[in-house]
């Protein structure tokens, strides 16, 4: 065994027995088929016997396993070794950091330890949330949290959904190149009321201590103003809303570029500012699909899809989204598409996200297949791709 590595799962073998263990992060992971994002473990107490709990988190799901303490370092051996190139033990003395560089050299580093959580040990708690309600005052002015510190009894959802939203955001950066910057230049296309616009720079400043900048687009001018004003009780420097549309916005440097529910072909307008600008990672979550919907001309058995209304939308909602997918593969990113909120909370829950990756993709491999697929639906005209042309 790698002896960096062994050293390592000795660490966690004593912070374990010594009760001073706050917590284990694996993160960077290895490209695979099952690609899981990270996997964060904790203490948990099962029957009266400590045990770690690992909570395995994929693009799509979580998944959370409890081991002893003698199968947890195996398996945190295993997933290092094979799935992982980072792993950051945290306890009370230190942090200890298990890396893997780019030629695949291992490396072992202890610094001041830095987790102020105060550690539960409880199966089952209450989950633990990214966004705190203690002290929140734009949780409060936006009515999500009340005077007393709780939430409020009709924004439970809402509460669930901006801590949702920030663990998706948290494992695309560790994903992308971000994962090491500092500074990170952020544009969120249709911020409306900005709850998940006050969340991403709470987090990214206040949690990560990261040095970013946040600009919200709307086109509403009262939710512009009431965001502002917002922004300025909190003294977030760096937060800004612009009045205006994701046309009418121009920046030469978008790091992050968002989208959330924007309508038909403003989705493909904001994809096409953030491969304009080079964005890192361009986050997109698409509302309505009219334009392919309008140009679909099926033959033959397919129309046997198509012939009801509610299925040819639904069709045209994969095809959209996953022309939108070969696109930003086109064009060096690698992509995800999937359901980042459960129905329950909201049906515009499919979420596009492109990191940017590949350094020299197949752009004709991939322009091929995109022409293959419009054959096959009958589509002459796909708004993003006349952007991209233009």
């Amino acid at each position: 065994m790698d002896a960096n590595l062994l050293s390592f799962a000795n660490e966690l073998k004593s912070a374990f027995n010594s009760d001073t263990f706050k917590k284990l992060v694996l993160s960077k992971p290895l490209p695979s088929e099952d690609i899981i994002n990270r996997v964060q473990i904790k203490m948990v107490v099962i029957k009266r016997e400590k045990a770690l709990s690992f909570s395995f988190e994929y693009p799509t799901k979580n998944i959370t396993k409890n081991y002893s303490v003698e199968e947890a370092v195996n398996e945190v051996i295993v997933l290092i070794d094979t799935r992982f190139k980072n792993a950051v033990l945290f306890t009370e003395k230190n942090d200890i950091r298990f890396s893997f560089n780019k030629k695949m050299k291992s490396s072992i580093e202890f610094n001041k330890p830095t987790c102020n959580e105060c550690v539960t040990m409880e199966h089952n708690n209450v989950k633990e949330r990214l966004i705190q309600i203690e002290n929140n005052v734009y949780l409060k002015e936006l009515g999500v949290v009340t005077k007393n510190n709780q939430i409020a009894q009709n924004m439970q959802r809402k509460y669930k959904q901006i801590n949702k939203y920030i663990e998706t955001i948290d494992s695309i950066i560790e994903d992308s190149i971000l994962n090491e910057s500092e500074e990170i230049k952020i544009v969120d296309m249709g911020a409306g009321k900005g709850y998940l616009t006050f969340a991403l720079y709470d987090y990214l400043n206040n949690v990560l201590n990261k040095k970013a900048t946040i600009t919200g687009v709307e086109i509403r001018e009262e939710l512009v103003t009431l965001c502002n004003e917002i922004s300025n009780k909190c003294n977030y420097a760096n937060l800004n809303f612009y009045k205006g549309d994701i046309e009418s916005y121009k920046s030469d440097k978008i790091d992050i570029l968002i989208a959330l529910h924007a309508c038909d072909t403003a989705t493909d307008d904001a994809i096409y500012q953030g491969i304009k600008s080079n964005s890192s990672i361009i986050v997109t979550a698409p509302c309505c699909h009219k334009q392919i919907r309008q140009e679909m001309e099926v033959e033959g058995d397919l129309k046997l899809i198509t012939k009801h209304g509610i299925l040819l939308e639904r069709q045209a909602e994969i095809v959209t989204d996953t022309l939108r997918g070969l696109l930003l593969e086109a064009y060096g990113y690698k992509t995800q598409i999937f359901e980042f909120i459960a129905d329950a909370h909201t049906h515009k829950n499919v979420m596009i996200v492109g990191v940017k990756k590949l350094a020299d993709p197949d752009k004709k491999g991939i322009t091929e297949k995109i022409q293959n697929l419009k054959t096959m639906f009958g589509i002459k005209n796909f708004h993003l791709e006349n952007l991209l042309n233009q």
